[in-house]
């Protein structure tokens, strides 16, 4: 009971601190969201369109460009509001067709369609698409233009003739292959991929930082105290490898329930997701041991965990995916813990495995704990008694 309540003191000491509230619940889910709104699922860029005068010329370009495969179009009241969208990054680009472009393209006179995109983005690769929308709507325009001055018909007569026989005409098909396999499954969700790659690189961080948590306790006496009263050395160091292990686990759980939640993130089998969240815990807890027995103060320790954290979480591809590393690279990363984590999150979310497909990677995450929760231990036994 007494490593329980020792466990407990650091739960509350983790509530009590304001800016751990930030960096330990809401850092983590926006930036899932900002992951996923930015590289997550399938993504059509957004045309805005303004057609300050209707006609039959017109309409056609507007129906050319929004039956374009791969691009959204959205139609603005005025050029204003569609220049500010442009501006605010809502729409990656905007096209504005002048009052009189029907008239100009029966008169046989040259016109401007307005194109603005910012130069960031994918706003300028829009602009082909675009022109060739506006090429195949001008078609009908020009052989109407051409009857008319030939003169068998008139202009509107030729232009409405002109449309049947485009509308009729065989139309090219552009079939695409995608060659070899594709690295993740059309199935994955928008925030499936950064989701698991922030919990875990958010769990180990706030492992990590526990450390200063556990050298603080030493500095402040705690332990002495502690030690002082009917308490074993045992019972200390159970009660704070299970502070650090609750502290990460609870903000794990948080990290999954609150994506599942508001984002719609596809864990995969719970209860292969429930083991690796408890196994990355303990992982977690030993690291934050040894870096609280390694270090004799709090920032000298805060400042090595931040840059131990990131630097494992970079490696471990919880920045960039493992399946972009190449192979060398990939058995780097296998040195690390989150690696494991990550194809264990991979085989239950991309392959739709389930808890005894993942036990390769349990069994090593273990091992980590096993190994790093052993040392820690002796080394905390040491610092404490020389205390």
């Amino acid at each position: 009971m007494k490593a329980v309540s020792i466990a407990l003191s650091n739960l509350k000491r983790l509530f009590r601190d304001r800016s751990s509230i930030f960096f330990v619940f809401i850092f983590p889910l926006a930036l899932v969201l900002l992951i996923g709104l930015q590289f997550g699922g399938s993504f059509d860029p957004q045309v805005g369109l303004f057609v300050e005068q209707p006609g039959p010329i017109a309409d056609g370009f507007v129906g050319q460009l929004s039956s374009e495969p791969g691009i959204e179009v959205r139609t603005f009241d005025d050029e204003e509001s569609l220049l500010a969208a442009v501006e605010r990054g809502s729409i990656e680009a905007a096209v504005v067709v002048p009052a009189g472009f029907d008239s100009a393209i029966a008169a046989g006179e040259s016109t401007d369609v307005g194109f603005v995109a910012r130069s960031s983005g994918v706003g300028p690769s829009l602009r082909p698409v675009v022109g060739q929308a506006l090429q195949s709507s001008l078609l009908p325009g020009t052989a109407a233009r051409f009857v008319a001055d030939q003169g068998l018909a008139d202009f509107p007569a030729a232009l409405a003739t002109a449309e049947v026989v485009q509308t009729g005409s065989p139309k090219v098909e552009v079939t695409t292959t995608t060659v070899g396999e594709a690295l993740f499954p059309s199935t994955l969700g928008q925030f499936d991929l950064g989701a698991s790659s922030q919990l875990i690189l958010f769990m180990f961080i706030t492992a990590l930082s526990g450390g200063a948590v556990l050298i603080q306790t030493r500095q402040l006496g705690l332990s002495r105290r502690m030690l002082s009263t009917p308490t074993s050395v045992r019972t200390i160091l159970s009660g704070e490898a299970l502070g650090r292990f609750a502290v990460v686990l609870v903000q794990g759980i948080y990290i999954m329930i609150g994506s599942l939640i508001i984002f719609s993130v596809n864990w995969g089998d719970p209860l292969g997701a429930a083991a690796i969240l408890v196994l990355f815990s303990a992982v977690g807890a030993g690291a934050a041991m040894l870096i609280g027995t390694v270090f004799r103060n709090a920032e000298q320790a805060g400042g090595v965990a931040i840059m131990l954290g990131l630097g494992l979480a970079a490696l471990g591809g919880c920045m960039l995916p493992l399946q972009l590393f190449s192979p060398t690279l990939q058995q780097v990363a296998h040195l690390t813990p989150h690696a494991w984590a990550l194809d264990a999150f991979a085989k239950l979310v991309q392959e739709g495995g389930g808890l005894l497909d993942i036990l390769p990677e349990l069994g090593v995450l273990a091992a980590y704990a096993a190994v790093l929760l052993l040392v820690a231990s002796w080394r905390l036994r040491l610092v404490i008694t020389r205390a």
